[in-house]
This record gives C-alpha cells, structure tokens and sequence, in this order.
C-alpha cells in the first residue's frame, strides 16, 4: 500500500513550512501498548524502574511513527519527559504514543504511560513526554515522511509546542 499524494499550497507552507507534492500519512491513529508490570520491572519500593518505562514509551513512539509514515524510524531526541506518578508491581502499564508534528524527515510523538490497577481498572496518568525520530533507509540516511496537518485546536497546541522544542534542538545544534 503506498500513500496517496497530495498537492500542498502556499498556505501550507506558511503554516507547515513545505510546497509542492507530499505524502499523505497512512494513519494518524495512536498506538497503545499495554504490558504487565512484573517483579523484574521494578526498584526496592516495588515501583516501576524509570529507565524501564522510558523503554516502552520510546518504543510506542517509535511504532506510532512506523504506523504513521510506513517507514523505519530511530530515536533522536527525549523531551519535556514529566515522571508524575509511579506504577506499582502487578499494575498493568498503558501506554499510548500519537505522531504530533513532523517535518521533512522527523517525526515527534507525544507519548503517555498510565498505571492501570488490576483490581479497579482504574487508570492514573505517570509520565508524559515528547519523543522525536528520525525517518532512516537502509544506510542511515535520514528519508522524507509524509506530513501531518492538524485537524483541530488540541492537534494545534501539540503541534505548536513539539515545533518549539524541535526549533530548541536545531538552535542548539548549531551554537
């Protein structure tokens, strides 16, 4: 299945910064994992290790990004990461990443884990961040992805914060 084309105006690059014939997106639908939080995953408190949630987030980004541009994509940068809560031994972790922003080769997604209590179901949000991938061929080499365009004042808000951080990253790239 390839993407269908679509022809972009000067609008759009006003807003999105590109013109021409771009990609559309094969799906902006979120990706959610859900694992068991076991013994092994866990610290001496019996709370969930950082590093471990860190693993599952970045890996539903990084799928959120494969589902949405049909690409292979590795991680570049972790931001504006917020640890709120911890997830207990024998919680469930749910965790959902969405693509937010993109630009020529990269892809952001803002990523959110939630503690789910087996014995209630209810679910507690734990940690929320922003994680941007790189599009990558076979040799590494950084590959266009389709563009995202927001559909409403909440994509928007996302967008606009996830274009401030990547603006951020560039800046400090080049000082």
């Amino acid at each position: 299945m390839k993407p269908s084309l679509k022809t972009c105006s000067r609008n759009d690059f006003l807003k999105y910064g590109f013109v021409g014939v771009v990609m559309e997106p094969y799906s902006k639908e979120p990706v959610t994992l859900i694992e068991h939080i076991f013994p092994g995953d866990t610290n001496d408190h019996d709370t969930l290790f950082g590093g471990r949630l860190l693993s599952v987030m970045d890996k539903a980004g990084g799928i959120a990004c494969s589902k949405f541009a049909h690409r292979e994509f590795v991680t570049i940068s972790i931001d504006t990461l917020k640890f709120i809560a911890p997830a207990r031994q024998g919680d469930l972790l749910e965790v959902t990443g969405k693509v937010v922003f993109t630009s020529s080769h990269t892809a952001c997604t803002k990523v959110t884990a939630m503690a789910v209590n087996k014995a209630t179901w209810e679910k507690k949000k734990i940690c929320e961040g922003f994680f941007f991938f790189v599009a990558i061929d076979s040799m590494m080499r950084p590959i266009p992805i389709p563009q995202l365009v927001v559909e409403n004042e909440s994509e928007q808000a996302d967008w606009d914060k996830a274009k401030k951080i990547k603006e951020q990253m560039v800046s400090e790239k080049n000082d």
